[in-house]
């Protein structure tokens, strides 16, 4: 919790396997960032038991956990640089061939051709020049890039379209020996691949299990699905 005595996650449980997909939905407010900003060691818990390989999160170095999780935010920032320096950030020197593989999953190789100077495009410190989808897949490529052995998108989809949605969701999939994932959305669509899916509820988690396991029972995923996927229809009726 952030203030005494007012806990924003509780008996929150689970286990996750290396190459794992976790999705976690949830309203606003009910401890999805909480709980992922966690495992970055953004902020530190001061109850439970949080461990990495076995290790206890809070006993490893910070400057180690910044080097091997990444996390995208939902409003990434971008620095006044090239678009390929904001890339590279974390990495500096990286091969064309590697950057353009590394764009091309983000969805975002072809946009940032289109550029008058490519990948070598100025932006502004809040990516003024570029669209909020364009910004997020940029901040992608920049996790993407770390090869970091967990990632964390926290709602970092929600500017895209769904077909770019789709081909980056791809693209982490083929990805999934490489690194487990955890993955905020809003977008049923996104996070039915999941290994794992957490519904989080005022800080507890109220449901678990895979998409087919959670469409099968009521709940509040299921209310969410069906009203997800009859708005589609009538979008395309």
């Amino acid at each position: 919790g952030y203030e005494p005595g007012q806990l924003v996650l509780e008996n929150v449980s689970f286990k996750v396997s290396p190459g794992q997909t976790v999705a976690i939905l949830g309203h606003t407010g009910s401890g999805k960032s909480s709980l992922v900003h966690l495992l970055a060691r953004l902020y530190d818990y001061d109850q439970g038991s949080i461990t990495v390989a076995g290790v206890e999160l809070k006993t490893i170095d910070k400057r180690w956990i910044r080097k091997h999780v990444a996390v995208v935010p939902q409003e990434p920032f971008l620095f006044a640089k090239t678009i390929r320096e904001n890339i590279t950030l974390a990495r500096g020197e990286v091969s064309d061939e590697e950057l353009y593989a590394i764009c091309k999953e983000a969805a975002i190789h072809d946009v940032i051709l289109s550029f008058e100077k490519g990948y070598d495009t100025l932006v502004g410190e809040r990516g003024v020049s570029v669209s909020g989808g364009q910004r997020q897949r940029i901040a992608i490529a920049r996790a993407l890039i770390t090869n970091s052995r967990i990632l964390i998108f926290d709602d970092s989809v929600s500017a895209v379209d769904t077909e770019t949605d789709l081909a980056i969701r791809n693209a982490l999939q083929k990805r999934a020996q490489q690194a487990t994932t955890f993955l905020i959305s809003h977008r049923i669509t996104s996070l039915s691949g999941a290994d794992l899916i957490l519904v989080l509820e005022e800080g507890r988690i109220t449901q678990r299990g895979t998409h087919e396991e959670l469409i099968a029972v009521d709940g509040p995923y299921k209310r969410i699905w069906e009203i997800q996927t009859s708005v589609e229809t009538e979008m395309w009726a």
